[in-house]
């Protein structure tokens, strides 16, 4: 009897098991993301093997593995530490140093003599940004 009640409560359980999974990983395909940093190029203020919070909404919404935004609302502001794909495809974290016309922006490291950055690659598309950093642990 007592085997019974335990797989009546898992059945019970399953469905806001399975909706908490969705909504977890529909946050972090949509919503936030988490990653560590690697490489200096932004010391001092991200060390690597920081922890990072990413904002996904922040400049607009697109879809995961997509290369543009369906519907863009903002773009970043100088200053601003964003995470995108640099024109050879590689994710990295960069201050973004200002805005372009033809909706391009300059990504500049914080340790320059370390930084493989706009300086080498030229001007990245505002498409190519994935986030905002939010926060750093």
């Amino acid at each position: 009897m007592g085997e019974t009640r335990r797989r009546q409560d898992t059945r019970k359980k399953l469905p806001a098991l399975v909706a908490a999974l969705v909504a977890a990983v529909g946050m972090k395909l949509f919503v936030f993301d988490f990653m560590v940093a690697q490489g200096g190029s932004m010391s001092p203020a991200i060390r690597p093997g920081t922890v990072l919070l990413i904002s996904r909404l922040r400049y607009g919404f697109r879809l995961p593995g997509s290369q543009s935004y369906l519907v863009r609302w903002g773009m970043p502001v100088p200053g601003e530490v964003v995470v995108f794909y640099t024109p050879e495809g590689i994710v990295a974290v960069k201050r973004c140093a200002g805005l372009e016309e033809g909706e391009k922006f300059i990504a500049l490291g914080d340790n320059g003599a370390q930084s493989f950055d706009s300086r080498s690659y030229g001007p990245v598309p505002v498409d190519n940004i994935i986030g905002k950093v939010l926060g750093i642990k």
